[in-house]
């Protein structure tokens, strides 16, 4: 063993405590400044003065590794961990928050000299670095951060056959289609029930350089353009998705049953009564009377001044990857690609005729056009149905599609937005949740899928909630209806892959829904479903009240909440259990209120047992360095394990998802923020913001798949707008593409059209416009002040909140010297405080106000007692 002589030095007496050391002990100690003792490892200090302890501990690890020797002072008020390993004279372990210091016993200086000399030093944390920065753009993240390409997913929603229109890569070549039925690649017995992708080329191929864009139509519709600049050709492109026969609109389109959808994602799980159903639906389900098909144009373009040569290769079928090419025939006389059973895969014209061969080229004079044109149907139809596709209207049906997509924005609130790309991510995103939304029309449940993968009670929440903001209440209800319908006979709720959160977090997200709505015939007709899995968490939970748990999780519940195979007891878990169970007790108040009464009760001492655990935690998770020379307590995602296990205070492999932080931040405690079992304001909060931004971070967005983390919205909140934007812009500049505004899952890619990731952007342009806080309504608390330069405006036109529908109109004419805002909510459970943020895009501070009052330091104007209707002018 090495023995370390060291000194805690506090600013003021720290009272009664001792010193413990996991693997090591202490061989000698006394008192060097104040009144006091210290005698087998326990102080005592009397009076209000500075206190000085000297130790000598024998540690057994010192070194670099696990299992290092750790020093708990355990203090009735601000106990702390150290690693004894870390304690160094030139850079000792300094908390202000506790007003203590470690450092070498040689070290004669005292807390406040420590200090003092730190902050001469004039570091900063990262968040305070942030702080003197200019404020976040798009343009400056997308400059530092991945810019990622992903596939585009077209469909007609509540159908789970959609296409997947791959870019032509390294790995692929060409560029492809890929039918699926949701999360599964259909298969064929023509492509001996492998996976089957169709592929082509257009143009001459791979040279050295590249020249292809992408958009969606208008910006935001699931029809995709495509440019590609072959030397003097241009190829523009236009996907779509309609039905083989009938016209595409709201009626004509029947969906998927929800349950079927789900067996064809990745991670379902059901119980047995649910398979069952599931293969009594399929026959019917598998086996519609039209398939929906890929519509596709290609206008080749001529901008030379003399002829050039176009070049189109039709869709040919493998099984999977390029090479492995299946049996086919392409003919000619009708343009179709069939294969050996007769079924045809596609149908391709040239100039409005058959296409005569598969592979063509074509000269076109200066300024002229030739026009490309396939219809490749999700599985393959007989051929005189395919002779019908082959005659489809193109323009006719794209007009269609326009319509029908168009309609469903307009069931939605209104959002406008002076950032054209944010404006249209919005729009687009709204549809993207919809287009994976699968079930029956016009009223069955709805399955919010999320990616490849089936629903998911917390990563289908984004999802849910903008929809409900957005005023699509009703898709919202059978999204939330897919979840009701699935529920365990005992309660338990739990759709993907083991995941144990989900009661708690559908729980939360009906009262959500009931938060927006308040339809109270609604909480009837579900209240028998909410009391089954609210039971179904007090039992799990008082399972777990157990007198061996004390200090290690008492009355918490243990399970994991992703993907690692951690069946502790998380803190994301509980917290999700603890919201589930308040807002359970809110919606039943009117209906039921003493079940109401009962499960507030039972909410708020499971709060109190994971607030319990939570500072046992941090107590015991050693102190890491910040930026700015001070120390900052930590703890674990989960109770009993000391500090965050990336640090391997014991052992264990925790590297995950291509990144060793995941556990500690991607499912971490700060989650008891948002689940409002710890305030914002507490000190253990700007603990957790502090060292997560500089552990876990980076330009303040999370490792690998960043949405998980939670941190953002806790800047918001406390008022952090700079930090918040780094957060927001840098998540979505370096995770989403960037012409398509398609999410991935990972930065690594895994899942495509990944609608957790963008229902979070969502939410967190939800949040950064109109955030609800207690009997508070916060408008614009997060906008960038450049979306307030003179000209600019922007409109919320009924969207949802907790005080009733909400419109918003803000115009800036600060080269006239004002802002003016107006602001109407007047429903009956209108707020009683609102506060509208309006930044002057160069920071100056109004001179005078109108309709309220105006608070400088947050550029905010509080209107109190709201009546329903405001009017705001600033003047600068």
């Amino acid at each position: 063993m090495n023995q370390r002589r060291i000194a805690i030095d506090w600013e003021v007496a720290p009272g009664e405590g001792h010193i413990e050391v996991i693997r090591g002990q202490i061989i000698g100690g006394e008192v060097l400044r104040g009144e006091g003792t210290f005698a087998q490892g326990r102080f005592a200090s009397q009076g209000g003065g500075p206190f000085r302890l000297s130790l000598v501990i024998e540690g057994e690890h010192l070194g670099e590794g696990a299992y290092a020797t750790r020093v708990s002072v355990c203090s009735a008020a601000n106990p702390f961990t150290f690693f004894l390993r870390d304690m160094r004279r030139d850079y000792p372990i300094l908390i202000p928050a506790y007003g203590v210091a470690v450092t070498e016993a040689e070290d004669e200086r005292s807390y406040g000299e420590i200090l003092r000399q730190s902050r001469e030093e004039g570091l900063l944390t990262a968040l305070e670095c942030i702080e003197l920065e200019p404020e976040a753009s798009y343009e400056d993240a997308a400059a530092h951060t991945r810019s990622l390409h992903c596939p585009t997913w077209l469909g007609l929603g509540r159908d789970m056959r959609i296409f997947e229109l791959g870019l032509r890569t390294p790995e692929t070549i060409y560029d492809s289609v890929q039918p699926r039925f949701h999360g599964q690649q259909v298969a064929l017995k023509e492509t001996e029930d492998q996976p089957c992708r169709y592929y082509f080329l257009l143009g001459r191929g791979w040279g050295c350089e590249e020249r292809i864009s992408r958009r969606l139509d208008q910006g935001v519709l699931p029809i995709l353009h495509q440019e590609i600049v072959d030397g003097d050709i241009t190829y523009y492109c236009t996907a779509f998705v309609t039905l083989e026969q009938s016209g595409l609109a709201q009626g004509n389109v029947r969906g998927t049953h929800f349950l079927v959808a789900d067996a064809h994602s990745l991670g379902h799980t059901f119980t047995e009564a649910q398979e069952r159903l599931v293969q009594s639906l399929l026959p019917e389900e598998m086996n519609q009377p039209e398939e929906t098909v890929l519509c596709y144009r290609v206008q080749a373009v001529n901008r030379a001044r003399v002829p050039r040569y176009a070049f189109f290769k039709a869709p040919w079928p493998a099984r999977a990857q390029w090479w492995s090419r299946v049996p086919y025939a392409f003919e000619g006389t009708s343009g179709q690609g069939v294969y050996p059973s007769g079924g045809v895969f596609c149908v391709s014209r040239l100039n409005g005729r058959p296409m005569p061969q598969e592979e063509v080229s074509v000269l076109i004079g200066p300024g002229e056009v030739a026009e490309f044109e396939f219809f490749l149907p999700h599985r393959p139809i007989p051929q005189e149905r395919a002779l019908r596709l082959g005659k489809l209207d193109f323009a006719a049906r794209l007009d269609e599609c326009r319509r029908f997509w168009e309609g469903k924005l307009h069931t939605a609130a209104g959002v406008e937005l002076p950032e054209p790309r944010i404006q249209e991510m919005v729009q687009a995103g709204l549809l993207h949740l919809d287009l994976v939304a699968y079930g029956h029309e016009p009223d069955g449940p709805l399955a919010p899928t999320i990616g490849v993968y089936s629903p998911i009670g917390s990563e289908s929440s984004p999802i849910i909630q903008f929809t409900d903001f957005m005023g699509r209440h009703d898709v919202a209800r059978r999204m939330l209806d897919y979840f009701l319908e699935k529920q365990h006979e005992d309660g338990f709720m739990q759709n993907f892959g083991g995941y144990m959160l989900e009661t708690g977090c559908v729980l939360w997200n009906l009262g959500e829904h009931y938060r927006l709505t308040r339809d109270e015939t609604w909480v009837e007709r579900i209240a028998p479903k909410v009391l089954k899995a609210c039971e179904y968490i007090l039992k799990w939970r008082e399972r777990n009240k157990r007198e061996e748990l004390r200090g290690r999780g008492y009355g918490m519940m243990e399970g994991k909440v992703a993907d690692p195979e951690d069946e502790e007891r998380i803190y994301m878990l509980n917290g999700y259990a603890y919201l589930g169970l308040s807002r359970a007790a809110e919606m039943l108040a009117s209906c039921d209120p003493a079940q109401s009464e009962r499960l507030k009760a039972e909410a708020e001492a499971l709060k109190e047992d994971i607030r319990t655990a939570f500072f046992e935690s941090l107590a015991q998770g050693p102190v890491v360095p910040l930026g700015d020379g001070t120390w900052s307590p930590t703890l674990a995602g989960w109770a009993a394990y000391p500090g965050p296990v990336c640090l391997h205070a014991e052992g264990g492999t925790w590297t995950t998802h291509g990144t060793v932080t995941a556990r500690d931040s991607l499912v971490g405690p700060l989650y008891l923020v948002f689940q409002e079992v710890i305030a914002p304001d507490e000190r253990a909060a700007t603990f957790m913001l502090n060292y997560n931004a500089e552990l876990f971070t980076l330009r303040n967005v999370g490792f690998s798949q960043p949405y998980y983390h939670r941190h953002s919205w806790v800047n918001l909140v406390r008022g952090e707008v700079k930090a918040f934007l780094k957060a927001y812009y840098n998540t979505f500049a370096g995770l989403a593409d960037r012409e398509t505004y398609t999410f991935w899952e990972h930065y690594f890619h895994a899942s495509p059209h990944k609608t957790h990731e963008e229902g979070w952007f969502l939410m967190e342009t939800r949040w950064m416009l109109c955030l609800e806080r207690d009997q508070t309504l916060r408008l614009l608390s997060g906008v960038p002040r450049v979306w307030l330069k003179d000209g600019r405006r922007i409109a919320l036109r009924g969207v949802a909140t907790y005080f009733g529908p909400l419109d918003l109109e803000v115009v800036s004419r600060v080269e006239r010297g004002t802002i003016e805002a107006c602001v109407l909510c007047p429903s009956e459970r209108k707020p009683e405080r609102v506060e509208i943020r309006l930044p002057h895009p160069l920071g100056m501070r109004a001179r005078a106000v109108t309709g309220g009052h105006y608070d400088p330091r947050r550029e905010t104007v509080v209107l109190e007692g709201f009546q329903g209707q405001g009017n705001i002018t600033l003047t600068f």
